[in-house]
C-alpha cells in the first residue's frame, strides 16, 4: 500500500426520476454541497441519470452513450468542484430493446473507470434482464485517487463476494456501492449485513450510496475495514461524508491478515 493521506468521500442519496434534465440539475446541487463539506470523490447511486419503477422501454429511449449529456455534465462538474464523480446511468446497449446499467468514475479531465453490472436482479420478483444486457466478464474496474485505490460494483453485486474479492485483488481498498436497494421484508436487513460483510472480510471499506423510499431502502453508508458505519443517512435524502484512511486498513490488515491467508483464489464462471 502506498503512504497516502486520508481521502474525504461522500454518498449522495437521492432519487433519481424520469427526467434526464431534472437528475442533472440535482446531482449538481448535490456534487457542490457534497465538496463544500470537504469531499473529494463523490458516490451516488445507481441509475442516477434516469429511472422509472417499474422498468419499461423508456430505458432504451433515454440510454446515452458515455460520450452523451450526463457523462459531459459529470465530467464539468468534476472540474468545477475538484472532485471525482462516481455515478450509475443508463447506457446504450448492443441490443436495440435492452440498455446497460453502469457506473463510471469521473474526473474533470474524462472517465477513470467503467463498470457494466454483471449480476442483474432476477430476484424477490424482480426480472432486470428483461430490460438490462449483462455486463461481460472483465478485468475489475478500479482507479486511483489520491495514491488510494477504489473499486466498482452495483447494488445486486453486493449479494456475490466474488465480486468485491476481484477488486481486492486488484488492490482496492475501498469499494463503492452506488445502488437501487428495493424495498421489501428483510431488505434494510440484508442490505447493511452484506456491506459489512464485504468491509469485514476484505478489511477495506465500503461507501454505498442508495436511492431513498419509497422504492429504495436508502441507509447508505460509508462503513470502516472492521464493518463499523462511521457515516450514513436515514430513509430519506441527504450527504454523509467521512474519511478513507490508509493508516487504519494498515493496522486492521496487520491484525487480521485475512486476505493473506486465504487459500482460495476467485476465477470466473462462464
Amino acid at each position: 500500500m502506498t503512504e497516502s493521506a486520508a481521502l474525504p468521500v461522500a454518498v449522495c442519496q437521492f432519487a433519481p426520476t424520469a427526467s434526464r434534465e431534472d437528475n442533472r440539475d440535482r446531482i449538481a446541487n448535490l456534487v457542490a454541497e457534497a465538496s463544500a463539506r470537504g469531499a473529494r470523490v463523490v458516490v451516488l447511486p445507481e441509475y442516477s441519470s434516469y429511472f422509472v419503477d417499474p422498468m419499461d422501454a423508456s430505458l432504451a429511449a433515454n440510454a446515452e452513450d458515455l460520450d452523451g449529456d450526463f457523462v459531459a455534465t459529470l465530467a464539468a462538474l468534476a472540474a468545477d468542484y475538484a472532485v471525482v464523480i462516481v455515478a450509475g446511468l443508463v447506457e446504450r446497449a448492443s441490443e436495440g430493446g435492452r440498455v446497460r446499467n453502469t457506473l463510471v468514475a469521473v474526473r474533470g479531465d474524462g472517465i477513470q473507470a467503467v463498470y457494466r453490472k454483471q449480476h442483474l436482479y432476477d430476484a424477490f420478483g424482480q426480472t432486470e434482464s428483461d430490460w438490462i444486457e449483462a455486463g461481460e466478464l472483465a478485468a475489475a474496474a478500479t482507479f486511483d485517487v489520491a495514491g488510494i485505490r477504489l473499486g466498482l460494483m452495483t447494488c445486486y453485486d453486493l449479494r456475490f463476494p466474488e465480486v468485491a474479492r476481484t477488486l481486492i485483488d486488484q488492490g482496492a481498498e475501498a469499494i463503492l456501492v452506488p445502488a437501487e436497494w428495493v424495498r421489501g421484508p428483510l431488505k434494510e436487513h440484508h442490505w447493511t449485513t452484506l456491506l459489512a460483510a464485504r468491509a469485514i472480510e476484505n478489511t477495506c471499506y465500503v461507501i454505498a450510496a442508495d436511492h431513498p423510499g419509497s422504492i429504495g431502502v436508502g441507509l447508505s453508508q460509508i462503513i470502516d475495514p472492521q464493518g463499523v458505519v462511521i457515516a450514513g443517512v436515514g430513509s430519506g435524502e441527504g450527504i454523509a461524508v467521512a474519511s478513507v484512511d490508509p493508516e487504519v486498513i494498515t493496522r486492521v490488515r496487520a491484525a487480521n491478515p485475512a486476505l493473506r491467508l486465504r487459500r482460495y483464489a476467485v476465477v470466473p464462471k462462464n
